[in-house]
């Protein structure tokens, strides 16, 4: 039997493995987040410039706090909400899909880490910004609503679906704060490039519904679209305007 001494490599290399386990036990420990980034990454899509009407890229500085704004990713037909909170938006530790799944949102993004983005598909009955009318907004004032245990509270800077009153943190990943939603709506990821202040959506964190969302208003859409074929992922480019511009008609959820 080898005696193991200082100068084993083989007795070396066990006191390392232990040590580097050590260490990612204690990161862990410190900041659970990282456990669930590790066993829900995020969905990579192709990495999509956000630009204007004219095809020019959208400056995160140009961004109006409290604004909702409106683009479609990572499907040409699936809107999706961007909003500048004006305020840091830390990462939220946990969240947890639907089916049981956790995974962590990394927060805000750009120069103040106000710059957030989620998917404008409410994760109840698929409510979403439609070109007609909008059951669902970023309120950016103190509205009223019931919490899960049908208490009523006052908050700003929810996002607010009309048609059952449902009620998302976006300073919070999304995470539900009253309604029937059965999960927070999916995060985009996105990069702001720290030179040129451009912004890029590169993939999604948590429950996505975008199955459940072709199959129940794709006959809509090959209709809107004349096209059997409306399950297209967003090119290069894709653009970005305000929800007023986007939808003819918001519904006030008071």
């Amino acid at each position: 039997m080898k005696p193991m001494n200082k100068t084993d490599p083989d007795n070396d290399s066990r006191r390392q493995f232990v040590k580097v386990c050590t260490t990612a036990a204690a990161a862990v420990a410190a900041s659970p987040s990282l456990l669930a980034q590790a066993s829900a990454p995020v969905r990579r899509y192709q990495r999509t410039r956000l630009v204007d009407s004219n095809g020019k890229p959208i400056k995160a500085a140009s961004l109006t706090s409290g604004e909702t704004y409106v683009f479609k990713y990572p499907f040409t037909e699936t809107p999706c909400f961007l909003i500048d909170l004006g305020k840091p938006a830390a990462a939220a530790a946990k969240l947890d899909t639907v089916d049981g799944a956790s995974y962590s949102w990394s927060g805000g993004v750009g120069k103040n880490r106000s710059l957030v983005a989620f998917s404008a598909i409410c994760s109840h009955k698929l409510s979403h910004p439609a070109r007609t009318i909008s059951f669902i907004n970023y309120q950016h004032q103190k509205v009223n609503f019931s919490d899960k245990n049908f208490k009523q509270q006052q908050k700003s800077q929810v996002i607010f679906c009309c048609s059952e009153r449902s009620v998302y943190d976006p300073a919070q990943g999304a995470r539900v704060l009253g309604g029937p939603a059965p999960q927070p709506l999916a995060a985009i990821a996105l990069e702001v490039d720290s030179e040129s202040d451009e912004i890029f959506a590169t993939g999604t964190h948590g429950g996505e519904m975008f199955d459940a969302f072709f199959a129940k208003f794709g006959p809509r859409l090959m209709l809107e679209q004349g096209s059997s074929d409306v399950r297209v992922e967003t090119g290069s480019v894709t653009e970005l305007s305000t929800i007023n511009e986007y939808s003819n008609a918001l519904r006030s959820c008071g």
